[in-house]
């Protein structure tokens, strides 16, 4: 990876605080770490686009309509405008010569928590809908340079899975150097977080001393989301009820009282938001789908669902769609069923599938973990594609826009030096909105730069602290009296009298 920023360790209760001595130097690192983020962020920045661009003679792999060998996009105005073979420059074009390289549409990343200030978990309630992660999204998170280093374009960011309802999701583009405001997928509808299983009802976690936070069990989990959605089925119908009325001429009407944690479930009730739900066993799946249609709703995406292979057809029919691992299993007791033959056997079976990181380490590698689908499963090159691209951009309601390269969608777009779905693919750049917002050569041009910068900070600030050590050696030591000091008169007067 390019600018990497020291982060600061946190001291644990088994550590001992930081020696005096070693304080300054920390506080060295940390300014240089600073520095260098910023260096960083200047040198990802995307410099203004050209209007017209064009990539040609790469492999093209559309997704939507097979492999075009030697193949050619133009970008108009951040738009995808043409896909072929013989197109030709117009006057005054940016041409990004790509022989031998292969172009992909960008990845998605269906399950991310990337770019969130102050935690993912409002955990201190069972349903949580009220917070919204869009409030508290942080465009300096390195995350977002490190996964479009990685071919990301656009992230799915959740809350977390402390909660039966937790908070409100939005679907970010990965514009690194970009203000927060800047980072929504404009258009695009937002989400909510659920979690089945241990994560809400709270298996292996607790306050000290507190007591234990309802649900604690899977019929409990169950019971919250059919309460929530109950007293929300409720609020609709008096809303609906205060503006048929005013719609009819009523007047003096009062309207109901505004209830910001039961609004969002009212949207998923009306299919304005997606639900986006954390599970793992078969039993709560199914579980979670006769509550949705008990209610009228549907659930957008399972996440993880890693033994969706058991309740393929459920899920299939009742349109949902399954959001999972690769390849991870038997790391808690919920995952002792996972197979990596999951993705597939879904696929198989008809559920529309997307494979996702839930970390921003792993959302660097989606097309190697999309490429295991063609061991385990037999996925061919295109479905496995499918997986990180079009298939998650349908799940998040934005296949209009990206997921394929096809005139007239998002120039959002990955070029790798070999085939994406070959453990030697290195992705060479990533454009977004027709923006290159990752340039791999130009990344490793600008490292010795900011290396340089980051090293004559360091020294300069060693150099002072050295100074400030010394200084404070030369200082005599003042001699501390062994005598006490003998109380007042007054105070000896005040201690008889008591």
């Amino acid at each position: 990876m390019s600018c990497f920023v020291n982060r600061t360790l946190k001291r644990t209760k088994t550590q001992p605080a930081m020696p005096l001595a070693n304080r300054s130097a920390a506080r060295t690192l940390l300014a240089a770490g600073l520095l260098f983020f910023s260096a960083c962020a200047v040198h990802a920045a995307p410099p203004d686009a050209a209007p017209v661009i064009l990539i040609r003679n790469a492999t093209l792999l559309t997704v939507s309509h097979g492999t075009i060998e030697h193949g050619s996009v133009l970008i108009r105005d951040g738009k995808i405008a043409a896909v072929g073979q013989k197109i030709e420059a117009p006057a005054g074009a940016q041409v990004i010569d790509a022989t031998g390289q292969f172009l992909m549409p960008g990845i998605i990343d269906c399950h991310s928590h990337i770019a969130i200030e102050g935690g993912v978990n409002e955990g201190s309630v069972s349903v949580s809908s009220i917070a919204d992660v869009a409030e508290v999204i942080d465009p300096d998170d390195m995350d977002i340079y490190y996964d479009l280093a990685g071919g990301v374009t656009s992230s799915n960011i959740l809350h977390g899975s402390a909660n039966a309802i937790g908070g409100q999701t939005i679907l970010i583009k990965l514009r690194w150097g970009q203000p927060a405001d800047r980072l929504p997928f404009e258009g695009a509808l937002p989400g909510i977080k659920f979690a089945l299983g241990e994560n809400p009802k709270r298996s292996n976690f607790s306050f000290p001393g507190a007591p234990k936070r309802y649900p604690a069990t899977r019929m409990g989990v169950e019971e919250v989301i059919r309460a929530a959605f109950t007293e929300a089925r409720d609020y609709k119908k008096k809303l609906d009820d205060y503006n048929r009325r005013l719609k009819a001429g009523e007047k003096d009407l009062i309207a109901p009282r505004t209830d910001l944690r039961l609004e969002p479930l009212v949207e998923v009730l009306e299919g304005k938001r997606y639900v986006h739900a954390h599970s793992y066993r078969a039993d709560e799946i199914v579980m979670l789908l006769r509550v949705a249609r008990e209610f009228g709703f549907k659930v957008r995406t399972f996440q993880h669902v890693l033994e969706g292979y058991k309740v393929a057809d459920e899920i299939a029919a009742s349109g949902a769609s399954a959001s999972t691992f690769s390849d991870w299993w038997g790391y808690k007791m919920e995952a002792y069923d996972a197979i990596p033959y999951n993705a597939a056997l879904m696929t198989h079976r008809g559920v529309l599938v997307s494979i996702n990181s839930d970390s921003g380490q792993e959302a660097a590698h989606l097309n190697q973990e999309a490429a295991k689908t063609m061991k385990y499963g037999g996925l061919s090159e295109e479905e496995a594609l499918k997986l990180i691209t079009l298939n998650p951009a349908i799940q998040l309601g934005v296949e209009k826009r990206v997921g394929s390269i096809d005139p007239g969608k998002d120039a959002d777009l990955v070029l790798f030096n070999h085939h994406p779905l070959s453990a030697y693919a290195v992705a060479q750049m990533t454009f977004i909105d027709g923006r290159i917002y990752f340039d791999r050569q130009r990344d490793i041009a600008g490292r010795a730069t900011l290396q340089k910068e980051k090293d004559a900070l360091i020294e300069k600030e060693k150099k002072v602290a050295a100074a400030k050590e010394k200084s404070a050696e030369k200082k005599p030591e003042e001699k501390k009296s062994d005598e006490k000091p003998k109380p007042s008169s007054a105070g000896s007067a005040k201690g008889g009298a008591q």
